[in-house]
């Protein structure tokens, strides 16, 4: 038996995406939005899995808000590696299934680790 728990948050951060050839290339802005989805196999006495509250804490601690994104990640910053980055942080703490990053409202990228 398990839960999966979710969690979004939002920040907004500018990028440019080295290699790539389009508009893109450019420094542009985005409001980010993130949802986490963890594990979590118990319930504790009062049937809480992880207090809501906490995962939320800990993701916007994760957060780069109001950043250059190429200057606080040491890769190139698009949706897909801004997931997969934060799938890794916040797996340190919890048992994350997936982590998706939407760069608009009809453009998300989703990580999630293979079996």
């Amino acid at each position: 038996m398990s839960w999966t728990l979710k969690v979004r948050d939002k920040f907004s951060a500018a990028h440019y995406l080295e290699g790539y050839r389009g508009k893109c290339e450019r420094v542009h802005g985005h409001t980010f939005h993130v949802e986490i989805e963890v594990a979590v196999r118990e319930l504790d006495g009062t049937g809480i899995g992880i207090d809501f509250a906490e995962l939320k804490k800990s993701l916007a601690a994760a957060l780069p808000d109001h950043a250059l994104l190429n200057e606080v990640f040491p890769f190139n910053p698009s949706a897909e590696n801004i997931a997969r980055h934060l799938y890794g942080e916040l797996k340190k703490a919890y048992q994350v299934r997936a982590v998706t990053v939407w760069e608009s409202e009809d453009a998300s990228a989703t990580y999630a680790e293979d079996d």
